[in-house]
């Protein structure tokens, strides 16, 4: 499959400070990428570099095989074939929804432009709105919108800056969902940038996390859940603690929860000090085992129970029990370690 969306070693530099530093990747055709992490990491800027807001410092940018930016030469956003759905939404309040919809298609002929919004609402299931304007719409109807004016002139990429933010918690997902459908059944390019987990993973089959300019890791949700290949990328990513332990061989651990195993062999030296990555699914209750830990505080979450767990040595765990398994904070349960991937790193 070949990549529609390629960033090149791409520096961006507000005056002498780096924003972005030497970042890497791309997004295949009909891809969805995400950008995901803390504010001012750099995420929003390289959406605006490639958007064609920003000048580039050093590296380049293509898309759909032309080169848009380079040191020193930018192609212009409205020669980019860039679609963008802000945080914001950016629509405009005077119009209705279909003239909000056509806004960016006044060089069609009329009928097509009219057959080309009718589409567009279809698709985004807006079809009884049309005559409303933005103050009579929901915020999930505005985004509806906005994502239908950002598709409806059939950029190659699309790019959504934080488009769910304003949101609320259940109404985020839905339309991330959503979202994910419409551009999967019209297999659009895009590239979204979040700040939120579940948003990116809801939505993406390549997220990166980055990093005070930096790309980290630029991967499967599986794999960055499964293998961070950074101590931050699995700090950041999904729940989870640190146990400290001692590497006895290169696959093996010694740690308060006995000797764990893995599937990766790290060359850290035998006898070195090093940090467990365990996430709440690593952590099963026993009844049985001689590990014992005490109940310090509990999430119900519906199927599971996620209860913060406190070791004999004074650390934490998390571990996600079945429903039925029901504790009070305060109580002695039973657990086992059942985890497939051994994540570790040099203690720190």
């Amino acid at each position: 499959m070949s990549a529609l969306l390629q960033v090149v070693d791409v520096s961006v530099k507000y005056d002498a400070h780096t924003v972005v530093q030497r970042l890497t990747l791309h997004v295949n055709r009909g891809g969805l990428g995400c950008l995901l992490g803390p504010s001012g990491c750099g995420k929003t800027t390289t959406l605006r570099a490639i958007a064609g807001f920003e000048p580039v410092t050093s590296g380049s940018i293509h898309i759909d095989a032309q080169q848009v930016s380079t040191p020193g030469h930018t192609v212009a956003p409205e020669r980019r074939r860039v679609g963008m759905v802000f945080q914001d939404n950016a629509l405009f309040p005077h119009l209705t929804v279909e003239g909000n919809v056509a806004f960016g298609l006044r060089a069609l002929p009329g009928a097509e432009r009219r057959r080309r919004v009718d589409e567009m609402l279809d698709v985004v299931g807006l079809q009884g709105l049309a005559r409303r304007y933005v103050h009579e719409l929901s915020g999930g109807q505005q985004q509806r919108v906005a994502l239908a004016r950002a598709v409806a002139p059939r950029p190659a990429v699309v790019l959504l800056d934080e488009p769910f933010s304003s949101l609320d918690a259940d109404l985020r997902e839905r339309l991330a969902r959503e979202v994910r459908q419409i551009l999967r059944e019209r297999e659009i390019t895009a590239l979204l940038v979040t700040h939120d987990q579940n948003e990116a993973f809801t939505l993406a089959d390549q997220v990166g996390v980055m990093r005070d300019g930096r790309l980290l890791q630029w991967d499967t949700p599986y794999n960055l859940y499964h293998e961070p290949r950074d101590r931050f990328v699995a700090n950041f990513i999904g729940q989870g603690v640190f146990l400290r332990g001692t590497l006895v061989d290169p696959e093996t651990v010694d740690t308060e929860l006995g000797l764990l195993r893995g599937d990766r062999a790290y060359a850290l030296g035998d006898g070195r000090a090093v940090d467990v990555l365990l996430r709440p699914d690593d952590i099963v209750p026993d009844a049985h085992s001689r590990i014992r830990a005490v109940v310090r505080g509990r999430s119900f979450k519906g199927a599971n129970i996620l209860y913060s767990l406190t070791l004999p040595s004074g650390s934490s765990v998390l571990s996600l029990f079945p429903s039925h398994h029901d504790h009070d904070t305060g109580e002695p349960v039973g657990i086992r370690v059942a985890a497939d991937h051994l994540i570790v790193f040099p203690a720190g």
